[in-house]
């Protein structure tokens, strides 16, 4: 079967680079997949900025383009329509985790409900307004009277770039345990990025590890690797 998945995040969780893995693992099982770029306002770190990777690739890639890249939805809602209604691929939708971001979801909804879904949230807790329970259950609350969607699942994202460890991704999971118990979510895993995976085993308090390589630098950074 072909899931549509909306994968949803506040600013710094790194939803962008989870679709981007996720949707490089489907195609990697032989899906048709199909990734929706519909972070309307993130400037930094949105799916968009990996087209010609994608391409190449073999993944469609459904965002403005050229001149219109960073460019607001409407443009691009048809095909991002169409995609919902295609059953035929594997769709991910990469949305913004905030009200403005969460409402791009509801001119769709219809179309997504009828299809059905899966609605994962990718919490960091060492970002502000998802360090502990209450608060990722508050950002629950707003998400999902935002979107008019329900999410389903969580992934723990926790983690401090060069700073991370096994202790701090064992507390984001602990935190991120209480909220899908509190709320009766799924939660199954955990994402460390590949340059820091020898520091965060698999396995840890019985989730699941994925490694995510880094591919969406801040502007400056694709500019220091370039020796500019």
């Amino acid at each position: 079967m072909n899931e549509l998945y909306i994968i949803i995040g506040a600013y710094g969780s790194g939803k962008s680079e989870y679709s981007i893995s996720l949707a490089r693992s489907l195609k990697e099982e032989g899906r048709v997949v199909s990734l929706a770029d519909l972070d309307v306002v993130n400037p930094y770190f949105r799916s968009r900025d990996v087209r010609d990777d994608f391409e190449k690739e073999g993944i469609e890639l459904i965002a403005p383009e050229g001149q219109f890249s960073h460019a607001d939805l409407p443009m691009i809602s048809p095909r991002i329509q169409g995609a919902i209604q295609n059953e035929g691929k594997t769709v991910i939708l990469d949305v913004g985790g905030d009200p403005a971001g969460c409402r791009t979801l509801g001119r769709f909804v219809d179309s997504i409900n009828a299809r059905g879904y899966t609605m994962r949230l990718v919490v960091n807790t060492s970002r502000p307004f998802t360090t502990n329970k209450d608060e990722i259950i508050a950002m629950i609350d707003m998400l999902q009277s935002a979107s008019k969607l329900k999410i389903s699942e969580l992934v723990c994202n926790t983690n401090l770039m060069e700073y991370t460890d096994r202790e701090l991704v064992e507390n984001g999971i602990k935190v991120c345990e209480e909220v899908a118990s509190e709320l009766g979510l799924a939660f199954e895993t955990y994402t460390v990025l590949d340059a820091y995976e020898d520091r965060v085993p698999d396995g840890l308090l019985g989730k699941k590890r994925l490694v995510m390589g880094y591919t969406l630098r801040k502007p400056w950074e694709a500019l220091v690797m370039k020796g500019i």
